[in-house]
């Protein structure tokens, strides 16, 4: 039995990589108080894998996780990355996994999201939306999961500069 003590972060890693790493900054900073454990830790998949292999993968991650993380980036709703459809084993003809596996077309990112909202129906997991914005923006956020969770914004304005906004991220994980 996997004991649920991680945090786990999803996002768009083509174009909000840098808040993953900024998150990570904080946690790993002694100056910083923010303290999680990182799910991806658990277990590794190659790029090269099957999309079926990887998303396998994130379910073990997802497993042990008591709060989940979905960074919301301006291209978070329409990333399409993961789904059979753009696997080498799917046959566009045939509808079919030429590998004999389950043809799953949802994303990465909305895999995750209806693992995590089903995880969190059964009281087994909090799930904290960040947008990369000063505002929530409930439009960007995949539709799944705009309706869940703590949703906060990662900027704050002040004096027409943008900053992290550490506070509402720690208060936010916990």
């Amino acid at each position: 039995m996997v004991y649920r003590t991680k945090t786990y972060i999803a996002a768009d890693w083509d174009g909000d990589k840098d808040t993953v790493q900024q998150l990570h900054k904080w946690n790993e900073s002694k100056k910083w108080s923010l303290s999680f454990t990182d799910a991806h830790e658990l277990t590794q998949a190659r790029d090269s894998s099957l999309n079926c292999n990887i998303k396998t993968s994130l379910n073990t991650r997802l497993k042990a996780t008591k709060t989940f993380i979905l960074i919301v980036g301006s291209n978070t709703k329409t990333v399409r990355s993961g789904g059979c459809q753009y696997c080498k084993s799917y046959n566009s003809l045939s509808k079919n996994c030429l590998r004999g596996y389950y043809i799953d077309y949802s994303s990465y990112i909305e895999y995750e999201c209806d693992k995590a909202i089903q995880t969190a129906l059964e009281g087994k997991m909090r799930i904290v939306i960040m947008y990369k914005a000063a505002k929530v923006d409930r439009s960007k956020c995949p539709e799944s999961i705009k309706n869940h969770g703590k949703h906060i914004a990662l900027y704050y304005l002040e004096n027409g500069k943008y900053y992290w906004n550490y506070q509402a991220v720690k208060d936010a994980i916990g």
